[in-house]
């Protein structure tokens, strides 16, 4: 268990999940990007102003983080505190510019580390987590890499079966990976789950996809 504190490690670790959850509280974070339609994952613009002292707090959380994955390799909370900590300075900085609301080079190739931290993760648990499942499908998405982002957003919906967004966003990059089965079905589920009025709207949305894959890299 991550809160078992009699080991030094684990009391090490959450430390560092600890650290993570107050760069997010400090900084005014939205950890959810579903819903935003930026394709950001929500964390984006929550660095404007910053400066550069947000900057080295998250540089420090990363590197904190990833001591803590290698002296812990079979922990998952380690890795996804890495996960986290990688997302979040991807999103932030020189990463991410602001006035295009665009992934800089330097960006996507922290979002590439995230999902090395995010794999690792993912072979530890069975259940991962929802928050970190997003990530990952914002991730992939943005790399174009839309087989593991359709993987990432089914751990999405299995996490929150009756939220309308992620089976969107699993439509579309379905769709984009030439995945038209599990696209079906998705596109079908999301109808389902949003008002009658909103359908033709998220059907067109959806459609998108089949014929644009980077349609969803800014749907979601």
């Amino acid at each position: 268990m991550l809160f078992d504190l009699r080991s030094r490690g684990r009391r090490r670790t959450v430390q560092a999940v600890y650290l993570g959850l107050a760069i997010l509280i400090g900084g005014g974070l939205v950890l959810f990007g579903v819903g935003t339609g930026s394709g950001n994952g929500g964390l984006l613009n929550a660095f404007g102003g910053g400066g550069s002292n947000q900057s080295q707090l998250i540089n420090t959380a990363e590197k904190n983080a990833l001591k803590q994955a290698q002296k812990n390799p079979s922990d998952p909370a380690a890795w996804a505190a890495l996960e986290t900590a990688r997302y979040q300075n991807a999103s932030s900085g020189s990463g991410f510019d602001q006035n295009t609301s665009t992934y800089t080079a330097a960006g996507k190739k922290e979002l590439a580390k995230a999902m090395v931290a995010w794999q690792k993760y993912l072979s530890l648990t069975k259940n991962p987590r929802n928050d970190l499942a997003i990530f990952a499908g914002n991730a992939y998405a943005t790399l174009g890499d839309y087989a593991n982002s359709a993987t990432a957003w089914e751990y999405a919906t299995a996490a929150d079966p009756n939220a309308a967004k992620p089976f969107v966003c699993l439509a579309m990059t379905a769709y984009a990976a030439q995945q038209t089965r599990k696209g079906d079905l998705a596109a079908a589920k999301a109808a389902a789950l949003v008002p009658k009025a909103s359908r033709k709207a998220i059907t067109a949305q959806i459609d998108l996809a089949k014929t644009q894959p980077t349609a969803a890299q800014t749907a979601c």
